[in-house]
């Protein structure tokens, strides 16, 4: 018996009669056996359709699949879609500053093996969290943002040269205290995975849980999204909330804050590697 191999495939495209009965005709006559299926219509009548799959492919000619799929079934219908074996691993590069919440509890996720991927390295505009780093085996690439005129510009051209040489797949902000330009975002040519706290109403800038405090505000919590040059304003990936009263410190708010951060962080993280998050019109799909 050849030896198996599970494969994802995500896909999405205009709605129309006939996309799934294709998608798995062609897996059958493939000799693939599906295991997992979720999929999504905004409208059956024209909308988008969005689908998920995962199968085993006895004796894992992916190329030979993928060539069969782009030419039989993906070109006929339009589709955007991506096909790959779960096993392959995706290299990372996370961006922190000071607080490394994020950060090490990332670090920790995929030594535990939750992370279908490669830390490759991790770029921090301190120096503070390279022993913590390097413990796990992950370099650390230490570009400072200079105060000043050209600070910022050649802080993230460093940055654009570290990431090409690890070859990025995903970059994730780990609670990187730095706005990214449009231009980096164009040129670094992955997906950028965001995370901040998320009240409401929103606090922005400094102390936003001493001024959520002063406000009264009864619920606290994160969001992870997708960056764009729009700041926090990309598609949201995951977000979750606690309930606070007027018994907690800003201390405590400040903890409760930081472990959401960090659960709502790992989760958006994991989907995105295991294809579970599709993009369309700036709103996401998450199966």
């Amino acid at each position: 018996m050849p030896d198996p191999c599970l494969v994802r495939l995500v896909v999405q495209c205009r709605d129309r009669p006939g996309i799934v009965a294709a998608v798995a005709r062609l897996l059958a006559d493939s000799g693939a056996n599906i295991t997992s299926s979720a999929q999504h219509s905004t409208d059956p009548e024209g909308g988008w359709f969005f689908l998920r799959l995962e199968f085993d492919l006895p004796g894992g000619a992916v190329d030979e699949l993928r060539a069969a799929f782009a030419s039989g079934v993906a070109e006929p219908f339009d589709m955007q879609w991506r096909l790959a074996r779960s096993d392959e691993r995706q290299r990372i590069a996370l961006l922190a500053s000071r607080e490394e919440h994020c950060l090490l509890d990332l670090l920790w996720r995929r030594r535990r093996g939750e992370l279908r991927a490669e830390i490759a390295v991790v770029i921090a505009n301190h120096p503070d969290h390279r022993a913590d780093v390097e413990a796990f085996g992950v370099p650390y690439e230490h570009v400072p943002v200079a105060a000043g005129g050209g600070g910022k510009a050649g802080a993230e051209e460093r940055m654009l040269q570290v990431l090409a040489a690890a070859r990025i797949d995903l970059v994730v902000l780990a609670r990187y205290m730095q706005v990214l330009s449009a231009d980096f975002l164009e040129r670094v040519g992955a997906p950028v995975i965001n995370i901040h706290h998320s009240f409401l109403p929103a606090f922005a800038g400094a102390d936003p849980y001493a001024r959520a405090r002063d406000r009264g505000v009864k619920i606290i919590g994160a969001t992870a999204h997708y960056a764009t040059e729009v700041l926090d304003a990309g598609p949201i990936i995951e977000q979750d909330v606690a309930r606070i009263d007027h018994h907690h410190t800003v201390t405590e708010m400040t903890a409760i804050g930081r472990d959401i951060e960090r659960i709502v962080l790992g989760r958006a993280v994991a989907w995105h590697l295991d294809d579970r998050v599709l993009v369309h019109e700036g709103r996401t799909v998450v199966f």
